[in-house]
């Protein structure tokens, strides 16, 4: 598709690889909204970018909905949405409770669900669209202290597996972005502090690949890309 013609939705666009894949998207012509849970948060990144930010929490479906009525009024319609909201958790199994594992699965996999779900019917109604979902290298091979994250992550590449066989014949192109380690707070806020960060990827290596996979010509499309860091 051409950038320029792009009406994106970016959810967790506030900071990390939704922020840096809404700089990049806008800088190259596309009109971008993104969202986040807190006001003054999603509010800043905004301004700093340059395009419209909106609250909205993707674990409720109230403002799933407020959210996709707010995008496609103000941008004239929508036909890009990057699934990027996600949260982190590090624990052993027996360490793990209910109440994590579960707040993990709501907002990674029933929030990325919900989004998926009122851009399908949107997309489906026009003949056309793209969602790329922002997924992990933990959604291909589990690791120690990982069960709700790594969990969450396998349940987003099924489910983009199977929005991807539902929704081609409608000419919705639905992809998923695999990143391993990237230098973002997501990784101070479940304690992980990283060394060599030099050496490591950052969310402009991410962006890169949603502005190639949209990039390409409508009538084909990458499935899936897994990013490591060349040398950490």
């Amino acid at each position: 598709m051409d950038i320029n013609d792009a009406k994106v939705l970016v959810t967790g666009g506030n900071s990390g690889i939704g922020y840096g894949i809404a700089e990049l998207l806008h800088g190259n012509g596309a009109q971008v909204i993104i969202c986040g849970r807190n006001e003054q948060k999603i509010q800043q990144a905004a301004a700093e970018i340059g395009v419209t930010g909106f609250r909205a929490d993707v674990s409720s479906e109230t403002d799933v909905a407020a959210l996709f009525a707010f995008a496609m009024e103000h941008l004239g319609g929508l036909n890009v949405v990057i699934n990027n909201a996600g949260i982190g958790y590090l624990g052993s199994l027996p360490e793990t409770s209910t109440e994590d594992f579960t707040r993990i699965w709501e907002t990674n996999v029933k929030g990325a669900f919900m989004v998926g779900r009122a851009a399908a019917k949107q997309f489906i109604a026009q003949n056309t669209g793209n969602i790329i979902n922002i997924s992990s290298t933990a959604g291909q091979r589990g690791f120690a202290n990982g069960s709700a994250y790594a969990a969450s992550k396998f349940a987003l590449s099924g489910l983009t597996e199977c929005w991807r066989a539902e929704l081609r014949k409608h000419n919705i192109r639905v992809m998923q972005i695999n990143p391993s380690e990237v230098i973002t707070d997501f990784g101070s806020k479940i304690g992980l502090e990283p060394t060599d960060t030099e050496k490591k990827l950052k969310a402009s290596e991410i962006a890169h690949v949603a502005l190639a996979m949209l990039s390409m010509n409508d009538v084909g499309f990458i499935t899936d890309a897994s990013v490591w860091a060349t040398n950490p």
